[in-house]
């Protein structure tokens, strides 16, 4: 079991396995916790075979659980992390996999909702980014948390559709079965030069896998690994009742102000000097150059983003303005970034 650092609780989230008496203790990021029921005996079944990815990094655990065969995993967890005037609803939610699922920061894992479709054929896999580190929110190494949004809209005619999957999950409650496949995915893996420069753009639930990434440099103390590196989140949300994991991030800034920095784009509340709406990329500029330099620089920062499509356009612009300056195409360098590993886009 890994050991952390600073307080036993972040953002309301136990440490160790949950009881009515010590979970729920702060009620900021995480609401305070339900009753979660007493875990059944381990299980005995083998876990997969282990397949690992043919990539420069080793032991990377890819696909040990597929959607004709499923991992089975409990619920443990699931509460609103947003407030209650937020536009829709994000849950933070952690399952109970006993150890049977490795994977690593910056992976994902499908979900499989019960059920068939309109054809009468099984639900697809939907894919979400994990939101804990390999240890999980409790530090075993046995449970792994998603950060998800209930899909709900209204289609052509008016009529309200809800998203299968997302409402699935958002409904689990505490005893719960979950059926989930994977890890998938090798792009967005947290790099493992710990003295790495790290630059995370995340709208929403995209910042999952940077928490994991922040949890894994910032909350645990783990024997073999110590994060001397530096990273900066920038978050774009609509409304201040919707920034995900503030009170964990907040708490980690104060703890490493020399590593850590954390910059919020809340575009219905803040607005830049021109009176614009502050997104992601609003925000972005107003440290254009020392964005510019810890890319460009010896640090050789790598970018990762994560979240909705559409916040790439606005990105790109940004830097294709700021590298316009100096005479270079940020197309072709974000290209040459990317072959080296330190640019990486996962978008929805």
């Amino acid at each position: 079991m890994v050991a952390f650092v600073g307080t036993p609780a972040l953002g309301g989230a136990c440490v160790a396995r949950p009881t009515a008496a010590t979970c729920g203790a702060r009620t900021s990021t995480f609401v305070a916790a339900k009753a979660v029921p007493a875990l059944a005996a381990p299980s005995t079944a083998a876990p997969a075979a282990l397949r690992m990815a043919a990539t420069k990094r080793t032991d990377v655990p890819l696909n040990l659980y597929r959607p004709k065969a499923p991992y089975e995993a409990t619920v443990l967890y699931n509460a609103r992390i947003v407030g209650k005037d937020a536009p829709g609803e994000t849950m933070h939610m952690i399952f109970n996999h006993d150890g049977n699922v490795p994977y690593l920061e910056g992976q994902s894992i499908g979900v499989i909702a019960p059920g068939v479709d309109a054809k009468e054929k099984p639900h697809k896999v939907r894919l979400y980014s994990i939101a804990s580190t390999r240890y999980g929110d409790f530090g075993d190494g046995k449970t792994v948390s998603l950060s998800v949004k209930r899909l709900v809209y209204e289609d052509a005619d008016g009529k309200e559709v809800k998203g299968v999957c997302s409402n699935h999950l958002c409904d689990l409650v505490p005893g719960d079965k979950v059926a989930i496949t994977g890890p998938v995915g090798t792009a967005m893996l947290m790099p493992e030069d710990p003295n790495a420069t790290i630059i995370m753009l995340a709208t929403g639930t995209g910042i999952a896998p940077f928490r994991a990434y922040m949890r894994r440099a910032f909350t645990e103390n783990h024997p073999d690994y110590k994060f001397t590196g530096k990273m900066w989140l920038f978050l774009g949300v609509p409304t201040s009742s919707t920034l995900l994991y503030q009170t964990e991030f907040e708490e980690m800034m104060h703890n490493h102000p020399d590593q850590l920095r954390c910059d919020w784009a809340i575009s219905r509340e803040q607005t830049d000097a021109d009176g614009n709406k502050m997104y992601l990329q609003t925000r972005m500029k107003e440290y254009a150059e020392e964005l510019y330099e810890l890319v460009t620089g010896p640090a050789k920062a790598h970018i990762f983003l994560c979240g909705l499509k559409g916040m790439t356009a606005g990105i790109d612009e940004m830097f294709g303005e700021l590298f316009a300056k100096d005479g270079l195409d940020w197309n072709e360098y974000r290209k040459a970034m990317k072959k080296e590993g330190r640019y990486e886009a996962e978008v929805y």
